[in-house]
């Protein structure tokens, strides 16, 4: 159990207790989320280590390690994850104004993502923690993710891109990772981060039942603030900020069916 005296993200002792969530995905635990008053970053608080956060992601719900279509929201989220995953292509281009290069992966879960950059002829890297959604890559795509701690054994200066789609607030070493990342990258390569935003209005409106909230497994809140402080530390700064209009409405979807409410009121949140 990992229990914080300061802020994981500025290291300011400026913390306090915000609120209580309950762990709706696997246990059904309470955890506190505590707030800094100098970064605005939240933190879960007395979350798993790393070697026992294992059990909390064992679920068949849990669609980005499983790629299951059970439920009617995981469904919808299969329905829509093509057309993401273009958009996901189209925005790495137009930024990177590269049709093809190097990209690593973090996180990437059962492979989709990086199948859709390998058909699109870039060079793919992926990283990925959970055993099982690793042979669910190769099952799938023939893709060959490595363990997670590799990371810090690929080699320095190699790509040109470096996507997060929703992993940084997973991640135990927070600050070593954006340390390595900075050294990964090209001179001139981009780091994509996507993570919740607890700034949004669908976080101040289902309060604790707020899907993306997702304790333990989610370790960190970030706002865009925090953001912006944790990797300027790191020689990398924050050129855009962009939403992810899916992520919206599978949020609120969620967080209704954690409050017991209606998928329709989700839509009209989203």
């Amino acid at each position: 159990m990992i229990h914080y005296s300061t802020c994981p993200v500025c290291n300011s002792l400026n913390v306090q207790k915000q609120l209580n969530v309950k762990d709706y995905t696997v246990s059904q635990k309470i955890f506190d989320v505590w707030h800094c008053n100098a970064c605005t970053a939240r933190f879960t608080q007395d979350v798993p280590s790393q070697d026992e956060i294992s059990p909390y992601y064992k679920s068949d719900t849990y669609v980005s390690h499983s790629d299951t279509k059970k439920g009617i929201i995981n469904y919808l989220y299969h329905v829509v994850r093509k057309r993401t995953l273009n958009s996901k292509r189209q925005l790495l281009t137009n930024l990177t104004q590269q049709n093809q290069g190097s990209i690593l992966d973090i996180g990437c879960g059962t492979g989709a993502f990086l199948n859709e950059m390998k058909l699109a002829n870039w060079n793919t890297t992926g990283l990925e923690p959970d055993e099982e959604a690793r042979a669910k890559a190769s099952e799938l795509y023939n893709i060959t993710p490595q363990a997670s701690q590799q990371i810090f054994k690929l080699p320095l200066n190699n790509y040109d891109v470096i996507t997060m789609w929703h992993v940084l607030e997973h991640v135990h070493e927070l600050k070593e990772y954006i340390q390595q990342i900075e050294l990964l990258l090209k001179p001139n390569g981009k780091l994509f981060i996507a993570v919740p935003n607890y700034t949004s209005y669908d976080a101040a409106f289902y309060n604790e039942n707020w899907a993306a909230y997702d304790v333990p497994r989610h370790l960190y809140h970030f706002s865009p603030q925090s953001i912006n402080v944790l990797i300027k530390n790191y020689g990398l700064q924050v050129k855009e900020i962009k939403p992810m209009w899916f992520d919206s409405f599978y949020v609120s979807m969620l967080s209704e069916q954690n409050k017991g409410g209606s998928i329709v009121k989700a839509f009209l949140l989203g």
